[in-house]
């Protein structure tokens, strides 16, 4: 790449896809690795479903950035977010709602954009404005979250507090 030639930003598009593919990916990591322990070849649970944890997470932060963006209805919202749960369900809703042209254009909010309105749009004219620092941010938040879910533990299982080794 030349000076001249400047780097192509990230469609709303491109940050979808990627994330439901990837998410989707790592739904097969998870359940190859639920296999093989089942099969008693190893355990890395613990790694595929961290590392899906933590896409998954990534998934829904891009999902609602893009939501604000394209000014999806609640309910499609709701929707992208939801089909994170079900395995491999995120690809097929992204080919359904780029065909339906629900993820075509740029940042509305970005630099010289259209105006925001509201506390929601008013945080992603921000983020938009402020690239960098936000992405710094938002890697912060997603693995302070991500932390604190593997301190709280895998959805179902009790967990088992120990003070002074005496289990409670």
């Amino acid at each position: 790449m030349t000076t001249t030639e400047k780097l192509r930003p990230v469609s709303p598009r491109m940050l979808f896809r990627g994330f439901a593919v990837a998410e989707m990916f790592t739904w097969a990591g998870l359940i190859i690795a639920l296999i093989l322990r089942a099969f008693e070849v190893t355990n890395i649970v613990p790694i595929a479903g961290g590392i899906h944890g933590f896409v998954f997470l990534c998934y829904s932060a891009s999902t609602i950035f893009v939501w604000v963006n394209q000014r999806w209805r609640i309910r499609l919202g709701i929707t992208g977010l939801l089909l994170a749960i079900v395995p491999f369900a995120t690809v097929p809703f992204e080919i359904v709602v780029d065909r339906k042209g629900l993820l075509a254009g740029d940042w509305r909010l970005a630099p010289g954009g259209e105006t925001p309105h509201g506390f929601v749009e008013h945080v992603q004219a921000w983020v938009l404005r402020n690239v960098l620092l936000s992405i710094v941010l938002l890697i912060v938040l997603v693995t302070v979250l991500f932390i604190t879910l593997l301190w709280v533990g895998p959805p179902g299982a009790p967990r088992m507090r120990t003070y002074g080794g005496a289990d409670l």
